[in-house]
């Protein structure tokens, strides 16, 4: 687990972004916070960081966004959910299990018996206006190594 702290979007941006060139094909990574924290900025990095040049909105009232970069990105947003049922009503198994692309879940903490044991789950919280926490939680060998890697390639944990 690491802590990391950002001072504005584009910070939180260029940390997604990292994240984003790290991706590889079948990565899940689960998003929580409160609005504003930063997951939709944090998503965009993402974005970028995996070559997609779409601009990246919530996704919230059509629950799911699809983006192509160099992997193809799956966007959910989860916040209508309230059961595992209405998830998987939607065909969202169809998206665990494509191996092919990267889903990005913004409100996983919504539906958390619905994912994959092997994850990386992203806390963002927002001690001040100015400030952005994340605290990435690798679940799984191949996030622990993901997390190793971005610790590296980014500023030094708060």
């Amino acid at each position: 687990m690491i802590e990391l702290v950002t001072h504005s979007p584009e910070e939180t941006q260029r940390l997604g972004k990292a994240l984003g060139a790290l991706a590889k094909p079948g990565d899940l990574f689960l998003l929580s916070g409160d609005l504003g924290a930063g997951k939709t900025c944090l998503t965009q990095g993402i974005a970028w960081g995996m070559g997609v040049e779409d601009h990246v909105r919530s996704p919230t009232f059509v629950l799911l966004t699809e983006y192509q970069g160099r992997l193809p990105l799956y966007h959910a947003d989860l916040y209508r959910l309230g059961t595992i049922e209405e998830l998987f009503d939607l065909g969202f198994d169809e998206y665990l299990e494509d191996s092919n692309g990267v889903l990005v879940v913004e409100w996983a903490d919504r539906v958390p018996e619905g994912f994959p044991d092997d994850h990386l789950l992203i806390r963002l919280e927002t001690p001040s206006e100015e400030e952005r926490r994340l605290t990435l939680i690798p679940h799984g060998h191949r996030y622990e190594e993901l997390v190793n890697s971005l610790q590296s390639d980014v500023a030094s944990p708060a």
